[in-house]
Protein backbone atom coordinates (compact mmCIF):
# COMPACT_ATOMS: atom_id res chain seq x y z
CA UNK A 1 0.00 0.00 0.00
CA UNK A 2 1.77 3.24 -1.28
CA UNK A 3 -0.16 5.26 1.84
CA UNK A 4 1.82 4.63 4.91
CA UNK A 5 -0.78 6.18 6.81
CA UNK A 6 -3.16 4.21 5.09
CA UNK A 7 -1.14 0.78 6.04
CA UNK A 8 -1.36 1.52 9.74
CA UNK A 9 -4.33 0.14 9.49
CA UNK A 10 -3.96 -3.26 9.96
CA UNK A 11 -1.86 -3.50 13.04
CA UNK A 12 -4.95 -2.45 15.32
CA UNK A 13 -6.85 -5.57 13.59
CA UNK A 14 -4.13 -8.08 14.20
CA UNK A 15 -3.82 -7.56 17.76
CA UNK A 16 -8.09 -7.79 18.16
CA UNK A 17 -7.44 -10.76 15.97
CA UNK A 18 -4.82 -12.41 18.25
CA UNK A 19 -7.11 -11.68 21.35
CA UNK A 20 -9.98 -14.07 20.31
CA UNK A 21 -7.71 -16.77 21.03
CA UNK A 22 -7.07 -15.83 24.66
CA UNK A 23 -9.72 -17.81 26.91
CA UNK A 24 -12.42 -15.62 27.83
CA UNK A 25 -12.28 -14.57 30.92
CA UNK A 26 -8.45 -13.22 30.10
CA UNK A 27 -9.72 -11.34 26.96
CA UNK A 28 -9.31 -7.21 26.88
CA UNK A 29 -11.44 -7.42 23.67
CA UNK A 30 -14.14 -8.96 21.90
CA UNK A 31 -13.99 -9.13 18.06
CA UNK A 32 -15.24 -12.31 16.59
CA UNK A 33 -14.87 -10.41 12.68
CA UNK A 34 -11.31 -9.09 13.24
CA UNK A 35 -9.72 -12.16 11.47
CA UNK A 36 -12.06 -12.21 8.91
CA UNK A 37 -11.15 -8.87 7.49
CA UNK A 38 -8.13 -8.78 7.72
CA UNK A 39 -5.91 -9.54 4.43
CA UNK A 40 -5.17 -13.19 3.46
CA UNK A 41 -1.42 -12.91 4.54
CA UNK A 42 -1.97 -11.17 7.71
CA UNK A 43 -4.60 -13.99 8.68
CA UNK A 44 -2.04 -17.13 7.96
CA UNK A 45 0.14 -15.00 10.62
CA UNK A 46 -2.19 -14.58 13.03
CA UNK A 47 -3.78 -17.96 13.20
CA UNK A 48 -0.52 -19.31 14.21
CA UNK A 49 -1.51 -17.30 17.94
CA UNK A 50 -3.53 -19.33 18.41
CA UNK A 51 -0.34 -21.56 20.47
CA UNK A 52 -0.07 -19.48 23.64
CA UNK A 53 3.72 -18.88 23.33
CA UNK A 54 3.63 -17.55 19.50
CA UNK A 55 1.10 -14.91 21.40
CA UNK A 56 3.15 -14.35 24.22
CA UNK A 57 5.90 -13.91 21.74
CA UNK A 58 4.14 -11.72 19.80
CA UNK A 59 3.51 -9.23 22.72
CA UNK A 60 6.50 -9.26 24.39
CA UNK A 61 8.01 -8.24 20.42
CA UNK A 62 5.27 -5.04 20.65
CA UNK A 63 6.13 -4.13 24.55
CA UNK A 64 9.60 -3.89 23.14
CA UNK A 65 8.51 -1.31 20.61
CA UNK A 66 6.49 0.85 22.94
CA UNK A 67 5.69 -0.56 26.98
CA UNK A 68 1.72 -1.30 27.25
CA UNK A 69 0.92 -0.87 23.71
CA UNK A 70 -0.79 -4.02 23.69
CA UNK A 71 -3.02 -3.30 25.97
CA UNK A 72 -3.63 0.41 25.30
CA UNK A 73 -4.56 -0.67 21.75
CA UNK A 74 -6.86 -3.51 23.04
CA UNK A 75 -8.00 -1.76 25.39
CA UNK A 76 -9.17 1.32 23.94
CA UNK A 77 -11.04 -0.45 21.19
CA UNK A 78 -12.79 -2.38 24.64
CA UNK A 79 -13.67 0.96 25.63
CA UNK A 80 -14.98 2.51 22.89
CA UNK A 81 -17.15 -0.10 21.75
CA UNK A 82 -18.70 -0.35 25.45
CA UNK A 83 -19.08 3.70 25.71
CA UNK A 84 -20.97 2.93 22.16
CA UNK A 85 -22.85 0.21 23.98
CA UNK A 86 -23.98 2.46 26.52
CA UNK A 87 -25.11 4.97 24.22
CA UNK A 88 -27.06 3.12 21.71
CA UNK A 89 -30.75 4.43 23.29
CA UNK A 90 -29.92 7.97 23.55
CA UNK A 91 -28.19 8.49 19.59
CA UNK A 92 -29.60 8.78 16.36
CA UNK A 93 -26.53 7.64 13.96
CA UNK A 94 -22.80 6.57 14.39
CA UNK A 95 -19.56 8.16 12.49
CA UNK A 96 -16.80 6.39 12.85
CA UNK A 97 -13.78 8.85 11.56
CA UNK A 98 -11.14 6.72 10.57
CA UNK A 99 -12.43 3.56 10.05
CA UNK A 100 -9.58 1.58 8.98
CA UNK A 101 -10.14 -2.44 9.13
CA UNK A 102 -12.55 -1.68 12.05
CA UNK A 103 -15.29 -4.25 12.29
CA UNK A 104 -18.09 -1.86 15.18
CA UNK A 105 -20.37 -1.10 12.26
CA UNK A 106 -20.38 -4.98 10.83
CA UNK A 107 -21.25 -6.08 14.46
CA UNK A 108 -23.53 -3.58 14.93
CA UNK A 109 -25.48 -3.78 11.89
CA UNK A 110 -26.10 -7.55 13.45
CA UNK A 111 -28.61 -6.54 15.75
CA UNK A 112 -29.78 -2.77 15.10
CA UNK A 113 -30.64 -0.43 11.97
CA UNK A 114 -28.76 2.37 13.48
CA UNK A 115 -27.32 4.07 10.44
CA UNK A 116 -23.08 4.35 10.75
CA UNK A 117 -20.91 6.31 8.22
CA UNK A 118 -17.72 4.76 7.91
CA UNK A 119 -15.22 7.87 7.06
CA UNK A 120 -11.84 7.29 6.00
CA UNK A 121 -9.30 8.03 2.98
CA UNK A 122 -10.17 6.82 -0.30
CA UNK A 123 -7.98 4.11 -0.65
CA UNK A 124 -9.31 2.52 2.88
CA UNK A 125 -12.68 2.89 1.82
CA UNK A 126 -11.81 1.07 -1.26
CA UNK A 127 -10.18 -1.53 0.90
CA UNK A 128 -12.91 -1.88 3.26
CA UNK A 129 -15.54 -2.37 0.85
CA UNK A 130 -13.25 -5.10 -0.95
CA UNK A 131 -13.21 -6.95 2.77
CA UNK A 132 -16.83 -6.56 3.49
CA UNK A 133 -17.79 -8.20 0.19
CA UNK A 134 -15.17 -11.06 0.62
CA UNK A 135 -16.09 -11.22 4.05
CA UNK A 136 -19.92 -10.45 4.21
CA UNK A 137 -21.51 -10.01 0.51
CA UNK A 138 -22.98 -7.22 0.15
CA UNK A 139 -22.48 -3.67 2.59
CA UNK A 140 -25.17 -3.92 5.29
CA UNK A 141 -28.00 -1.01 4.35
CA UNK A 142 -27.19 0.30 7.63
CA UNK A 143 -23.70 0.95 6.77
CA UNK A 144 -22.51 4.03 4.52
CA UNK A 145 -19.16 4.30 3.37
CA UNK A 146 -17.52 7.80 2.77
CA UNK A 147 -14.21 8.59 1.38
CA UNK A 148 -12.91 11.76 2.75
CA UNK A 149 -9.48 13.15 3.20
CA UNK A 150 -9.37 14.52 6.59
CA UNK A 151 -6.66 17.85 5.95
CA UNK A 152 -8.66 18.89 2.42
CA UNK A 153 -12.03 17.69 2.29
CA UNK A 154 -15.71 18.77 3.18
CA UNK A 155 -16.25 16.37 6.29
CA UNK A 156 -19.97 17.52 6.60
CA UNK A 157 -20.66 17.71 2.94
CA UNK A 158 -19.61 14.53 2.19
CA UNK A 159 -21.09 13.26 4.98
CA UNK A 160 -24.66 14.66 3.62
CA UNK A 161 -23.88 13.44 0.39
CA UNK A 162 -24.05 10.11 2.06
CA UNK A 163 -27.19 10.86 4.13
CA UNK A 164 -26.25 11.60 7.40
CA UNK A 165 -28.55 14.30 8.81
CA UNK A 166 -26.61 16.65 10.94
CA UNK A 167 -29.83 17.13 14.03
CA UNK A 168 -29.41 13.79 14.62
CA UNK A 169 -27.77 12.89 17.80
CA UNK A 170 -23.94 11.24 16.48
CA UNK A 171 -21.97 8.79 18.33
CA UNK A 172 -18.49 10.17 16.97
CA UNK A 173 -15.50 7.60 16.91
CA UNK A 174 -12.30 8.82 16.30
CA UNK A 175 -9.81 6.15 16.87
CA UNK A 176 -5.99 6.00 15.97
CA UNK A 177 -6.39 9.18 13.89
CA UNK A 178 -5.28 12.67 15.61
CA UNK A 179 -1.69 11.87 15.66
CA UNK A 180 -1.34 11.65 12.01
CA UNK A 181 -2.69 14.94 11.43
CA UNK A 182 -1.62 17.93 11.26
CA UNK A 183 -3.19 20.48 14.28
CA UNK A 184 -5.02 22.65 11.10
CA UNK A 185 -6.35 19.31 10.50
CA UNK A 186 -7.61 18.13 13.68
CA UNK A 187 -8.90 21.77 14.72
CA UNK A 188 -10.65 21.32 10.69
CA UNK A 189 -12.33 18.04 12.40
CA UNK A 190 -13.41 19.88 15.29
CA UNK A 191 -14.90 22.84 12.88
CA UNK A 192 -17.44 19.93 11.10
CA UNK A 193 -17.95 18.41 15.20
CA UNK A 194 -19.31 22.16 16.70
CA UNK A 195 -21.88 21.49 14.44
CA UNK A 196 -23.07 18.30 16.20
CA UNK A 197 -26.36 18.02 17.52
CA UNK A 198 -26.52 18.47 21.94
CA UNK A 199 -26.87 15.32 22.78
CA UNK A 200 -24.32 13.83 20.27
CA UNK A 201 -20.92 11.75 21.95
CA UNK A 202 -17.33 11.25 20.80
CA UNK A 203 -14.63 9.15 21.97
CA UNK A 204 -11.07 10.52 20.47
CA UNK A 205 -7.86 9.17 20.91
CA UNK A 206 -4.43 11.39 21.55
CA UNK A 207 -0.91 10.63 22.04
CA UNK A 208 0.51 12.92 24.50
CA UNK A 209 1.81 16.31 23.32
CA UNK A 210 4.75 15.60 25.48
CA UNK A 211 5.76 12.56 23.72
CA UNK A 212 5.27 14.23 20.15
CA UNK A 213 7.66 17.16 20.94
CA UNK A 214 10.40 14.02 22.42
CA UNK A 215 10.03 15.65 26.02
CA UNK A 216 9.32 12.51 27.40
CA UNK A 217 9.45 9.23 25.81
CA UNK A 218 7.65 7.11 28.23
CA UNK A 219 10.41 4.38 27.61
CA UNK A 220 8.72 3.82 24.53
CA UNK A 221 12.40 4.61 22.30
CA UNK A 222 11.57 2.51 19.49
CA UNK A 223 8.29 4.10 18.91
CA UNK A 224 9.13 7.37 19.31
CA UNK A 225 12.26 6.93 16.23
CA UNK A 226 9.72 5.14 14.42
CA UNK A 227 6.66 7.66 14.34
CA UNK A 228 8.22 10.65 15.36
CA UNK A 229 12.21 10.38 13.89
CA UNK A 230 11.95 8.02 10.62
CA UNK A 231 8.08 8.46 9.31
CA UNK A 232 7.46 11.74 11.35
CA UNK A 233 3.40 9.89 10.83
CA UNK A 234 2.88 11.35 14.45
CA UNK A 235 2.53 14.80 13.86
CA UNK A 236 -0.33 16.46 17.03
CA UNK A 237 -0.64 15.52 20.66
CA UNK A 238 -2.56 17.56 23.68
CA UNK A 239 -1.88 17.26 27.18
CA UNK A 240 -4.77 15.81 29.30
CA UNK A 241 -4.63 18.37 32.08
CA UNK A 242 -5.59 20.50 28.84
CA UNK A 243 -8.40 17.95 26.55
CA UNK A 244 -11.37 20.23 28.31
CA UNK A 245 -10.27 23.58 27.54
CA UNK A 246 -9.15 22.54 24.11
CA UNK A 247 -13.07 20.92 23.30
CA UNK A 248 -14.92 23.84 25.12
CA UNK A 249 -14.90 25.93 22.67
CA UNK A 250 -16.37 23.37 19.56
CA UNK A 251 -19.10 23.04 22.66
CA UNK A 252 -17.68 19.43 23.92
CA UNK A 253 -18.33 18.62 27.38
CA UNK A 254 -15.45 16.23 28.92
CA UNK A 255 -16.82 13.35 30.56
CA UNK A 256 -14.15 11.33 31.12
CA UNK A 257 -10.52 10.16 30.30
CA UNK A 258 -9.38 6.51 29.79
CA UNK A 259 -5.85 6.94 31.11
CA UNK A 260 -3.46 4.17 31.99
CA UNK A 261 -4.86 4.00 35.08
CA UNK A 262 -8.22 3.75 33.98
CA UNK A 263 -7.62 0.89 31.74
CA UNK A 264 -5.58 -0.96 34.49
CA UNK A 265 -8.49 -0.93 37.12
CA UNK A 266 -11.43 -1.29 34.09
CA UNK A 267 -9.87 -4.43 31.91
CA UNK A 268 -6.26 -5.38 32.88
CA UNK A 269 -6.61 -6.64 36.79
CA UNK A 270 -9.88 -8.08 36.18
CA UNK A 271 -8.38 -10.54 33.00
CA UNK A 272 -5.64 -11.63 35.49
CA UNK A 273 -3.28 -10.64 32.56
CA UNK A 274 0.19 -9.28 33.46
CA UNK A 275 0.23 -5.94 31.22
CA UNK A 276 1.06 -3.06 32.13
CA UNK A 277 -0.87 0.21 30.12
CA UNK A 278 1.08 2.94 28.46
CA UNK A 279 1.06 6.79 29.30
CA UNK A 280 1.86 7.35 25.54
CA UNK A 281 -2.03 7.01 24.56
CA UNK A 282 -5.27 8.44 26.14
CA UNK A 283 -9.10 7.95 24.99
CA UNK A 284 -11.50 10.90 25.78
CA UNK A 285 -15.27 10.60 25.99
CA UNK A 286 -17.54 13.83 25.90
CA UNK A 287 -20.39 14.73 25.36
CA UNK A 288 -22.25 18.14 22.97
CA UNK A 289 -23.78 20.86 25.09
Amino acid sequence: MSNPVAATAVGPMVLAAVEQYEPVQRRLVDDDMALSFLPPGVRAFTRATRWSVVRRLLVRATERSGPGLWANLACRKRYLGDKLTQALSDIDAVVILGAGLDTKAYRLARHSAIPVFEVDLPVNIERKRSVVHRTLGPVPSSVHLVPVDFEHDDLAAELARHGHRGEHRTFFVWEGVTQYLTADGVRSTFEFLHSAAPGSRLAFTYVRSDFIDGTNRYGAESLYRRFRVRSRLWQFGLDPDQVASFIEPYGWKLIEQAGPEYLTSHYIAPSGRKLTASQVEWTVYAEKR
